[in-house]
């Protein structure tokens, strides 16, 4: 991916982000999350008076969990969709995906045959965050828009532990999941931590943070059965307040040293969060280049985004 291209769904949300800031105050998150839904109706109205989102709706979309269509008639008009059922939360990652999708590919999907009449977006992509290409893109702009790093560093440093009382606070500040406030967080701790979400004893899926993943604390959950220790919370079925307040699991039962595992249950999605934070820094396993966050880039560099 090209550096305009990678950068472009993150000087978008900065764009936007600058301009919330201006109108409402740099403190806006101590009164309210970003309203999502009023944002794309008002916003595309600005930028595209002639073919606008024209209305964000709740929809039965199985397989989905939002999609961004276009009916049939020009100029074209735009509606964002969102399956049926959502927590709030959820549903505003949702929307501000879709959301993306508008801002950054209208063009390509109303013009690319592959996509009949629209976008349909999975879990995979939106959720889990874990698409690639332009579903990737959309998820960038979403967390940048919903919980600009700016505002979220001071409520959480890169080197402070979490627990779940802090993610909880910070979910509700952004009036996003609690899987959306801990996967933010993994994009910039400096602490080696780790996200597991499972169900029935097994991983669904896992997210390190990038310390945690360049000193080989991972866990493959792509193409294989991952079985959680038998003395994980998760395994043992414990959602009692230890596994909030966590343990320090020895050496040898998810890794080759002790972790401190926090675990709590989700009655309505029926799965797990799992955070494992680990007590030292480690020697890296792998190089890979850190990103930083475009707002932060500007804002050192002492520019403003493009208007």
């Amino acid at each position: 991916m090209s550096e305009p291209t990678r950068l472009r769904p993150l000087k978008e949300a900065a764009r936007i982000t600058q301009m919330l800031d201006l109108v409402l105050g740099a403190n806006r998150f101590d009164r309210a999350p970003v309203d999502v839904i009023r944002l794309a109706l008002e916003y595309s109205r600005q930028i595209a008076p002639d073919s606008p989102i024209h209305e964000v709706v709740e929809r039965n979309i199985p397989g989905c969990v939002g999609a961004l269509v276009y009916g049939e008639a020009r100029p074209r008009q735009w509606a964002i969709m969102y399956h049926a059922g959502q927590s709030d939360g959820r549903r505003s990652f949702t929307v501000g995906h879709e959301f993306a999708h508008y801002l950054l590919h209208r063009q390509l999907i109303e013009q690319d045959r592959c996509f009949d009449s629209g976008i349909y977006c999975d879990e995979n992509s939106v959720d889990r965050r874990a698409g690639v290409g332009i579903e990737q893109e959309a998820d960038e702009f979403t967390a940048a828009l919903l919980m600009p790093l700016h505002d979220f560093r001071r409520q959480q440093p890169a080197k402070a532990r979490v627990d779940f009382d802090k993610l909880s606070l910070l979910a509700k500040r952004y009036g996003v999941s609690l899987t959306a406030a801990v996967l933010r967080w993994l994009e910039y701790t400096e602490t080696r931590a780790m996200m597991v979400v499972s169900n029935e004893g097994f991983a669904h899926w896992a997210k390190p943070s990038d310390p945690a993943l360049k000193s080989g604390r991972f866990i493959r959950t792509k193409n294989t059965v991952y079985e959680l220790p038998s003395q994980a919370f998760a395994a043992r079925r414990d959602y009692s307040d230890a596994a909030l307040t966590g343990v320090v699991q020895q050496a040898g039962v998810w890794f080759p040293e002790p972790v401190h595992e926090i675990c709590l249950r989700s009655d309505r999605y029926d799965q797990e969060i799992t955070v494992l934070q680990f007590e030292a820094d480690s020697p890296r396993f792998q190089a890979e280049e850190e990103e930083n966050d475009v707002f932060d880039l500007f804002v050192r560099n002492g520019q403003a985004p493009d208007r």
